[in-house]
């Protein structure tokens, strides 16, 4: 008899980055021994960062190989239709010491061609923000390929870039095809697809642990730039508490808030996707048949979708975002 499917926990995956720096470990307690630690993948199926389960009876296998086995049960029927055994989404912890590069990633049509996979839209929560704090998103007003071609070439694209200082719960969507750069002192939790295609277009001329620039796309970049979306946009929800408020509803993903002050039944029935929680605020159990998982601040878990309901039981006020394929 196949053994019933139950919300999944996954180590995070850390990744060593010039610009990274301790927060993910002093934050949310991992225990890496590297340092400048810049991301961890925690929910992630892409080749060679497949994230490994470690709850319960499937521990030791990973997403990859949970996909291909359990297939819509895992994922839903509609989602196994459209993406078959590829896992659509990425969840990652990113912690900027360092400003990020000036980067834009491909939409879909320019990563099918170029590289035979999906683009990567993405969205951003801000965790912690140091006072000063800002990222980058767009440009200041309306700009050509031709003229920012010209501002990379003379070294002033800074001057047309859209700066803005960010706050803890700040939210940002940022489509495929825009501009953009996490600025130093952000902790962010990042949603996206499943994609790790970026071509750099500018770096502030810093130099590699070895001396050297690092690479950068240029041709690609502003061939992948979408100019007539060149605006960012803040995202501002109005979320009651016990109630629930959407963020994101785009095609690669939908993304709505929560936030608990009291128990609440959590009805799953009517989502024909997995859904994925993600707790940036506080300590949440979540009951399931004579089980129990706990989500604390950071952490994400994969909720199959052959699951019709939990019980969230929060101990403190909680916060609590919820993503999901339509």
């Amino acid at each position: 008899m196949k053994k019933t499917l139950y919300p999944l926990k996954f180590t995070p995956i850390a990744k060593q980055k010039i610009w990274g720096g301790n927060h993910l470990r002093q934050f949310y307690r991992h225990d890496f021994a590297m340092e400048k630690i810049g991301e961890t993948w925690d929910i992630s199926a892409i080749k060679d960062n497949e994230s490994e389960v470690i709850n319960g009876f499937l521990a030791e296998n990973n997403l990859a190989e949970l996909v291909e086995v359990y297939m819509g049960d895992l994922v839903g029927e509609k989602v196994f239709q459209r993406f078959g055994e590829k896992f659509p989404l990425l969840v990652k912890l990113i912690d900027a010491q360092e400003d990020l590069s000036i980067q834009v990633h491909p939409n879909d049509q320019i990563a099918a061609e170029r590289h035979q996979d999906c683009g990567k839209t993405e969205m951003w929560y801000i965790l912690a923000a140091t006072p000063d704090a800002s990222i980058t998103l767009g440009f200041k007003e309306p700009i050509s390929k031709e003229t920012l071609a010209k501002k990379l070439a003379d070294n002033t694209i800074e001057s047309c870039l859209n700066r803005i200082a960010v706050k803890p719960g700040d939210i940002f969507f940022i489509p495929a095809g825009m501009v953009h750069s996490i600025g130093k002192g952000c902790l962010i939790l990042e949603i996206q697809q499943a994609s790790d295609h970026t071509y750099r277009l500018y770096d502030y001329n810093r130099l590699d642990i070895n001396g050297k620039p690092r690479e950068l796309h240029t041709d690609w970049a502003l061939d992948a730039i979408d100019y007539e979306r060149w605006e960012a946009e803040k995202i501002t929800p109005q979320c009651a508490p016990n109630d629930i408020s959407n963020i994101v509803d785009h095609n690669c993903f939908t993304t709505n808030i929560m936030r608990l002050t009291k128990p609440q039944e959590y009805n799953l029935a009517t989502i024909d996707s997995f859904v994925l929680i993600s707790c940036i605020q506080g300590h949440v159990r979540c009951d399931f048949e004579d089980d129990y998982i706990t989500i604390v601040d950071g952490e994400t878990v994969l909720i199959p979708a052959e699951m019709n309901s939990l019980q969230l039981i929060p101990s403190v006020e909680s916060v609590l975002l919820e993503t999901y394929i339509k």
